[in-house]
């Protein structure tokens, strides 16, 4: 038995981060993706590259900082490891820490490969709250919804997270709502460019969550008025009204920088991005390096591109809506 699956990167369009507040975010998946794949074995192997690392105890599933982390955390929420009998190989084109959830794709690959692997088929609904849950409780990383339900949905999507504000699922708690808007929206006009700084989502957004938990009111309503930003962003993005859509991302990302959300590096891309003559740009994930999207709607894109390789960017991006999660019934 053979199998390989893989998980596209996502760039957050308009409303994060209020995925961890119970809000509301459009997102796009962004082509370039994780992969996992999955071949019969003696025992229980994890490889990438010329690296691999057998799982044999439970203290072996312990994390440890390194690549196989994000394997180690979907194999310790398995029921019945002890008798899997498979190697997984893992690569992936997504810079980890680039802010386009590369960790979320890959545990999203992993998650649904072993899924698989069992003869289990998940809804993507599913799917998405086992990955974050792996996210949170297994990794230990403070995120929010979006990434783990756009890695497995993929496409152009508005994600409606109202009554999942809790860090931890609770029983009996929704399922995100995910309206599909690409069939609506014939053209993208976004750039990503990534800082080339990588980050670690979960360092930027902790100490704001816990700002948040205490019921500082200048975020309670600051995440309110970014969910509503989405839902008028959305309605912006259906009508192409790209002038009104730019000013509520750039409403958006002001909102989180001055919660300490963003970072020197992404107000650099920022900025040039906005004299380049986008009409909006902010943090497509978390801040502090990762990667920022910009509105750009000329149709020469060299400016915008000069702008931000200019300002310092390593990697351009594109997002579209490509598919979610995929199996491929043969590794090849």
């Amino acid at each position: 038995m053979r199998l390989s699956v893989s998980a596209p990167a996502r760039a957050n369009l308009i409303g994060n981060p209020s995925d961890l507040y119970g809000g509301t975010v459009i997102g796009c998946a962004v082509p370039c993706r994780a992969r996992a794949a999955f071949s019969e074995a003696p025992g229980l192997v994890v490889a990438t590259g010329d690296e691999a690392i057998e799982i044999a105890s439970d203290a072996d599933l312990a994390l440890r900082g390194d690549v196989f982390d994000i394997a180690r955390a979907a194999l310790a929420a398995e029921p019945d490891r002890e008798s899997l009998r498979v190697r997984i190989d893992f690569d992936t084109e997504i810079p980890f820490g680039s802010g386009i959830a590369g960790s979320t794709a890959l545990l999203t690959a992993i998650v649904r490969g072993l899924a698989a692997w069992r003869g289990e088929t998940p809804s993507l609904y599913e799917l998405a709250e086992r990955v974050r849950r792996t996210e949170r409780e297994g990794l230990g990383v403070a995120c929010g919804w979006v990434d783990a339900y756009l890695c497995s949905f993929g496409g152009l999507r508005s994600v409606d997270l109202r009554g999942k504000q809790r860090a931890f699922a609770t029983p009996g708690e929704p399922f995100a709502s995910v309206e599909d808007l690409a069939p609506f929206v014939p053209a993208l006009p976004f750039v990503l460019g990534f800082t080339g700084v990588a980050h670690h989502s979960g360092s930027v957004h902790a100490p704001i969550r816990a700002r948040w938990e205490q019921g500082d009111p200048a975020v309670v309503s600051g995440y309110e008025r970014v969910a509503a930003i989405a839902r008028e962003g959305k309605t912006a993005l259906l009508r192409g009204d790209w002038p009104r859509l730019g000013a509520l991302m750039n409403e958006n990302h002001a909102i989180q920088r001055d919660f300490g959300g963003s970072g020197e590096p992404n107000e650099k891309l920022i900025e040039a991005a906005l004299r380049a003559g986008a009409l909006g740009a902010k943090l497509a994930g978390a801040g502090g390096g990762g990667t920022i999207v910009a509105l750009w709607t000329h149709a020469d894109p060299a400016p915008i591109e000069r702008a931000l390789r200019g300002a310092g960017a390593s990697e351009l991006y594109r997002p579209a809506p490509v598919a979610g999660v995929t199996i491929h019934p043969e590794a090849r």
